[in-house]
């Protein structure tokens, strides 16, 4: 049985950037959700922002998080798994804290405007 644990969603709708940030800043979970296309870049943002994520298990979030290390990932058609894992993140918000650390210091490192640029520059020299 889980522990209660008081959930609460707030749709906040359209919201500028800096108050977007704040928001990741102060969630106690991102549950990230995809399959299987392309990465969005709300992944690497709610990352660098330190924000415990819970993402789908698909190929372009396995490029990102490595599981137990920038965060969790569960196998996307398994709900129970997903439910479980939520309240894993929930109950124990100190254990998440060496994994919101690593998300950000691996976003910094592989994912910044300068790696980003190198990288096209690099593909377009090629």
């Amino acid at each position: 049985m889980y522990a209660s644990i008081r959930c609460t969603r707030i749709f906040l709708g359209k919201l500028p950037y800096l108050d977007y940030l704040r928001v990741l800043q102060t969630s106690s979970a991102h549950v990230y959700l995809t399959y299987p296309f392309v990465m969005s870049w709300s992944l690497p943002e709610a990352m660098a922002a330190g924000c415990p994520l819970i993402a789908s298990d698909t190929s372009p979030v396995r490029e990102v998080i490595r599981h137990g290390e920038h965060g969790w990932r569960v196998d996307f058609f398994d709900t129970d798994t997903l439910v479980k894992q939520r309240h894993t993140v929930l109950d124990t918000p100190d254990a998440q804290l060496p994994l919101r650390r690593q998300a950000r210091e691996h976003v910094q490192t592989h994912y910044s405007q300068t790696q980003g640029r190198q990288a096209w520059l690099t593909l377009l020299n090629d």
